[in-house]
């Protein structure tokens, strides 16, 4: 009896599959459209598991001093800033906005680097304060250019010496040929304006700066009293030194 209540019970789920299939057919006959939708799903679903990937290789290989946080709507915004440590934006503190088309990791899907901060740059639009990235990568390979690919070619603009193949803003290119003296005291004026600008937080953004309050300064003080090495810094040592400054 046992044996005989198992085959009936594959009998039954054997017959319920070919049923299933034979109903997928017949809809997929009627609508040739549920099939190719299917199929987008999942490579859409691969694109932003691909994207996942790109943005946690990043923790390792940001190029140093860029740094870019998720907005916490949309898998494919990020808010962005750079930190400029040397050559002639020295101390310049630049906000940005980086968007991944749909189709991203498809070929010749481009992402999109836009400055909130003003930024006096052979390529970058003076009035759109988008980043030229097609003049350097004419065409995108997602097999060789990534996330961290685009984020070295921001920070390399800051200290290129050489703006031949810039066209995003004409002006800033022939003066810095022409000029170098009055370019770089417009370069001096962009960056003092980063500065006064640091605390102008974007509605909506991830990379937010307060200014400095007694807590922080609290901070400060007791994470240089109680961790003065590398090998010292410790999540759980940190967050010690967070929650007695809170206590503040």
């Amino acid at each position: 009896q046992v044996d005989a209540s198992e085959a009936t019970k594959t009998a039954t789920r054997s017959k319920y599959d070919e049923c299933q299939k034979s109903s997928t057919v017949d809809a997929v006959q009627q609508d040739p459209n549920l099939a190719v939708a299917s199929e987008e799903e999942r490579e859409q679903a691969l694109r932003d598991y691909k994207v996942t990937i790109e943005y946690k290789h990043l923790k390792s290989h940001a190029p140093g001093g860029v740094y870019l946080i998720p907005s916490m709507t949309d898998l494919r915004h990020f808010y962005g800033i750079i930190f400029v440590r040397r050559g002639p934006y020295t101390n310049g503190i630049f906000k940005f906005q980086l968007r991944l088309p749909q189709r991203y990791n498809d070929v010749n899907m481009w992402p999109q680097i836009t400055f909130s901060s003003k930024v006096y740059n052979p390529y970058v639009d003076a009035k759109t304060g988008v980043l030229d990235i097609r003049s350097a990568y004419p065409s995108w390979d997602p097999s060789r250019h990534y996330l961290v690919t685009v984020l070295t070619h921001l920070k390399k603009i800051f200290y290129s010496k050489n703006f031949a193949d810039a066209k995003a803003n004409p002006e800033a290119r022939e003066l810095g040929m022409k000029d170098p003296e009055k370019y770089r005291k417009r370069v001096d004026e962009c960056v003092r304006d980063s500065q006064r600008q640091v605390f102008a937080n974007e509605p909506g953004s991830t990379v937010k700066f307060t200014e400095e309050q007694v807590s922080h300064r609290v901070l400060r003080d007791l994470l240089k009293h109680h961790i003065r090495h590398e090998n010292q810094v410790t999540k759980q040592a940190v967050l010690a030194q967070i929650d007695k400054a809170r206590k503040v």
